[in-house]
C-alpha cells in the first residue's frame, strides 16, 4: 500500500463541476457525476441522493459497462440498471476492492434534504489506502465529529446546503489532509465562496479546476 501523500491526492481527486468527482487509481470511481462531456467508463458509481443535480441516470447510462456497481440510497436506485446496491446512513459494503462506508447528509433548519429522507455521504477507502469523503447535500451535523479521511469533499454554495463559512467548520472538525470545496460554480454557489472557504480554513485546502 503506498503512503498517502499529497501527490497522491492530488493526482487521484479529479472534480467534475458542481457536486461531480472522479477518484482514479487502480479502480475508477464517481461519485454524482451530472452534465459529463467526456465521460469514461466506471468501475463504481455512487450516489448520495434523489435530486437531479446529483441523481442522473442520462450521466450514468455512459459510465457503466456490465461489471460497473452502481451504489444509491433506495430513494433513487431503481432509476439505474444493472448491479445497484442500496445503502442508508450507516451501511458498509466492500465494492471491487473499495470500502464504502455511507455517511448521515442532511439539512438543519431547513427542508430540502431532510433527515428522514436517507440521503447520504460516502467515505470511500480505495486499494491505495487514500480515505475520501464526499459528504452529499448537507449541513454541518454532528455525526461529522466521527468522520476520518485524508481528503474532504465538502459543498460551500449555501441555500440548500452549508455556506462557505459552515463548510470550513466541519473541514476545521474533520480535520483532513486536504480540503476541496465543491457545489459551486454551476447551480449556486461562486469561486468567491470557493476562495471563502479555504481563507477560513484551518486546514490544507484546493480549489480545482473542473474536468470535462
Amino acid at each position: 500500500m503506498f503512503p498517502v501523500t499529497l501527490r497522491l491526492m492530488l493526482d487521484s481527486v479529479r472534480w467534475l463541476g458542481h457536486a461531480g468527482f472522479m477518484i482514479k487509481g487502480k479502480r475508477v470511481i464517481y461519485i454524482d457525476p451530472y452534465q459529463l462531456k467526456s465521460p469514461e467508463v466506471g468501475d463504481i458509481i455512487l450516489i448520495t441522493h434523489d435530486h437531479g443535480d446529483h441523481c442522473s441516470p442520462d450521466d450514468v447510462k455512459w459510465l457503466r459497462k456490465g461489471s460497473t456497481v452502481i451504489v444509491a440510497p433506495a430513494a433513487c436506485a431503481a432509476k439505474f440498471e444493472g448491479d445497484v446496491r442500496t445503502v442508508k446512513p450507516g451501511d458498509t459494503l466492500r465494492v471491487k476492492g473499495v470500502m464504502v462506508e455511507a455517511v448521515p447528509a442532511y439539512n438543519v433548519g431547513k427542508d430540502f434534504h431532510p433527515q428522514a429522507a436517507d440521503g447520504v455521504g460516502y467515505v470511500i477507502t480505495t486499494p491505495e489506502g487514500l480515505r475520501v469523503y464526499h459528504a452529499g447535500d448537507t449541513d454541518m451535523i454532528s455525526e461529522m465529529e466521527q468522520i476520518e479521511a485524508d481528503v474532504a469533499l465538502l459543498p460551500v454554495g449555501g441555500k440548500y446546503t452549508m455556506d462557505a463559512a459552515e463548510a470550513a467548520m466541519a473541514a476545521n472538525l474533520i480535520k483532513p489532509k486536504l480540503a476541496i470545496p465543491m457545489h459551486w460554480g454551476t447551480i449556486i454557489g461562486s469561486r468567491q465562496d470557493a476562495e471563502k472557504f479555504c481563507d477560513l480554513c484551518e486546514v490544507k485546502t484546493k480549489i480545482l479546476r473542473a474536468e470535462p
